[in-house]
Parts: C-alpha cells; structure tokens; sequence
C-alpha cells in the first residue's frame, strides 16, 4: 500500500485545501498523472501522483484544509490486491451521533449520502383522512443502509444539508451569480463541479439577477486577506532563509553587445511569435554554468548538500495580484533556445492563471530573477530553501565600454549571485558567475 501525501510545493507554504480530486477509488494512475488540485496562499496547483498504482482509497475530503505531509489518500501498488480486512472503516462510527461532525471543517463533512430523503412518518397524524394513502405516490423510500434519524423526524421539515462544492466552482457560481444550492453535482459523490456551474448557468433564464449588495465589500475584503496571507507566508518563508542561511553576495557586470547582436540576426528571420527573448539566453547561461558548479546546484537538507544532477531551473514571476512564484523549467541545460523559449511562456501564462503542476514548483535546484527592462540595474535576492543558490539580473543599461581599446557605448546587466555559505564560498561563486559571463560572449554555442 502507498501513502500519497500533500508535497511541499516551496518554503514558504505550510499548508494547502484540497479543491478537487481527479480520480476515484478503482482507478488506475500512472506516474506523473495530475490526480487533484489543491490551493495554496499564492496559486491553485495540480498535484501529480508519484507512483504507478491503482487508487483504493481517498481520505481527504473536498474543501479540507490539511498541513504538508498529511496522507490524502492510499494507493495499491502494481500487482497488489485490496485488503480483505479493512482496519480504517472499524474508525468510522457506526450510527449518528451528535459528536459526529467534525468543527474544525464543516465543509469537509459531507454526509455519507448526498441527497438525504425524509420519512413522512403515517402513524404521526392522529386522525387519518382518506387522502392519506395518496401520500406515498412519489414512491420515494429511503434505502436500507441509511436509516434516518429520529431528531430529523422530529422537527418536521426537510433537513439542510451543506452542499458539496470545490472553492473554485463556488467562486464561479458567485461570479455568474447561480445558486449552489440550486444545482445538482456530478463531480465525485456528487460535488458540484466548474462544469456543472457552466451548464446551469448557460440554462438560466437571460433576466438579470443582481447579486447581494454586500457581494463587492465581501470579495474586497477575501481579496485583501488573500493578501495578507500571501505577503505573511513569503515574509515568514524569507526571514526563515535569512535566519538559517549564510548568504555571502557577488556581482558582476556583464557585455551584453555580442548576445544582443547574434539574437537581432536571428529574430529578424523569424516571426514575432517564434522570437527568442534575451532572458532564454540568460536562463541557458546559468543551467549551464550550474552544471559545471555543481555547488550551486541542489538542496541543503538536515544538515547536508545534496547535490543535483539535473539542472531545473525556478524563473521567479511575479503576480498579479502581489507577491511572486518561482516554477521550475526542468533539465534547461538539455533544451534548445525555442524550446526554453515555449516553455518560459507557457510557464508565465499559467503561473498568472493559477494553473501550476506540483513539480513545476518542487523540482528548481536553483532560482533566477529577471527585472527585465524594468526596475533597477540590480537585484540581491533572498536564497529560496532549501536551495543553495539564487541568481539575478537588473535591467541591461548602455555604458561605455572599453572595447579593443576604444571606448564604445555598449549594454550591459549586472548580474548578482546569492549563495550559501556552508556550500560554496565566494572564490567559487566567482568562478561561476564568470562563466555566466563568458558563455553570454558566444551566444551562438548556447
């Protein structure tokens, strides 16, 4: 039997809710399979399965919010059969109890049977009318396994049961202003679904149905302290790394006349679509010299440097609304320019969309920052743990240059290096940012 648990998707994440599953018990996964969606402080990510097996059973339920590490579900590994006894269901309670629901997540709580039927008990009116045999016409009967509850009975009214609903199909049904309780689900023990949202949106009536006064304030404010907690989990994540890691810093300005003139030849043959950006060149240059410094490739982890053979490298990309993220673009090295090229904007596009796969931001073993033809002329990072290594360029400015001994205005970008102490120290840094800096100077052998 497999565990599947939450990864850690970045240091600066401790938890994550779980908005929806992709597969049920049966089903077979493969390695690599996107096998459901939880939500962090920053971005809404696609966990994938590890492991090759078949599903047996899922734990975590739909809209629960759970710590790095907690088991979501158990899988059967290839060529294992089901258990005949099963020791977890001896923990589910047998008949209802008041106890029973749990008050730390009532929305993952969902009652065992989705749509619950009430028993119109006969015997309860105390003068039976002729009408009264008409009353089981609908022919509705509660099923064996699920007897109903006397307090139920009791209070006369049909109970209210939560609807079973992922964050995002909720957020969906506010905008296109459905009723949840109105729709009927199709998603795993009936959870109502993006798609089901769509549908009976698509259904209702053209009228205009205004929403709730209070609904701008109420995302205002879910807006504001999605902010928060975002700008509280980087804070606490960065003064983690400043706190643990001996950052030592170094910088070198880098000629940038050589890769701009050979990626003008080149870009003028191709059409806007298909040209490569100055950061493709720059991405290739520090995977390639990471593979030459291997010491500034990998993770330091319970007190030791495990070093990495593959070079996966975290493009930091800031978001819309505040804070930033940093995805990997895995085995850099190996990739021709296009490919990094399609890759990078694929990457942006659904990092600013919410739409990441957990090891696009587990797998980096080192971290670049870009400020573009925006910001300053450099940038100092903060190491991302448990990384060893963090590299950044500033906006590329015209200096003049000593060229051949003639002085000509040429561009430049000061490209910096943070990196960790007890891994490397700054001779080697150097060492490393000089060869970012001569593999910019023959672009074409990138």
């Amino acid at each position: 039997m497999i565990e599947f648990r939450l990864p850690s998707l970045g240091a600066d994440m401790d938890e994550a809710r779980l908005n929806e599953w992709m597969i049920k018990p049966g089903d077979p996964v493969e390695k690599g399979q996107v096998v459901a969606e939880v939500e962090t402080t920053k971005s809404a990510i696609d966990v994938e399965a590890w492991h090759e097996g078949t599903v047996a059973e899922l734990i975590v339920e739909v809209g629960q919010t759970i710590p790095v590490g907690t088991v979501m579900a158990l899988f059967l590994e290839p060529g294992e059969t089901p258990p005949t006894d099963r020791p977890p269901q001896a923990e589910v309670p047998a008949t209802p109890a008041p106890a029973t629901p749990a008050v730390e997540n009532p929305i993952a709580q969902s009652p065992a049977v989705e749509t619950p039927v009430v028993e119109t008990p006969a015997p309860t009116s105390p003068t039976p009318t002729p009408a009264a045999p008409a009353a089981p016409a609908p022919a509705v009967t509660p099923t064996a396994a699920t007897p109903t509850p006397a307090p139920i009975a009791d209070s006369g009214a049909a109970p209210t049961t939560r609807t079973r609903i992922s964050p995002a199909a909720r957020r969906r049904a506010h905008l296109r202003g459905i009723d949840p309780d109105l729709v009927s689900g199709t998603g795993p023990g009936g959870a109502i679904t993006l798609a089901d949202i769509d549908r009976a949106a698509d259904a209702a009536p053209t009228a205009p149905s205004p929403a709730p006064s209070v609904a701008p304030a109420q995302t205002a404010a879910t807006a504001a302290d999605r902010a928060r907690e975002m700008r509280r989990t980087i804070g606490a994540a960065m003064s983690r790394s400043k706190r643990e890691i001996p950052h030592y810093y170094l910088s070198e300005s880098i000629s940038l006349a050589a890769a701009q003139a050979w990626l003008s030849e080149r870009n003028a043959q191709r059409s806007v679509t298909e040209r490569i950006l100055p950061a493709v060149l720059l991405l290739k240059a520090v995977a390639v010299a990471a593979g030459r410094y291997p010491e500034m490739n990998g993770f330091w982890i319970d007190e030791e440097f495990h070093q990495q053979s593959a070079v996966h490298v975290g493009v930091a990309v800031s978001l819309r609304r505040g804070g930033l993220i940093a995805p990997a673009i895995h085995d850099v090295p190996d990739k021709s320019l296009d490919r990094i090229q399609a890759d990078l904007t694929d990457l942006v596009k659904r990092t600013r969309a919410g739409k990441l796969r957990s090891s696009e931001v587990s797998d980096p073993t080192l971290t670049v920052t870009n400020l573009g033809d925006q910001g300053v002329e450099s940038v100092f990072g903060v190491i991302y743990p448990p990384q060893v290594a963090l590299v950044g360029f500033g906006k590329p400015v015209v200096r003049p240059w000593v060229v051949e001994d003639d002085i000509r205005p040429v561009p430049v970008v000061v490209a910096s290096l943070a990196a960790d102490h007890r891994v490397s120290d700054g001779r080697r840094g150097g060492l490393f940012l000089a060869h970012i800096r001569d593999l910019l100077q023959r672009p074409d052998q990138l």
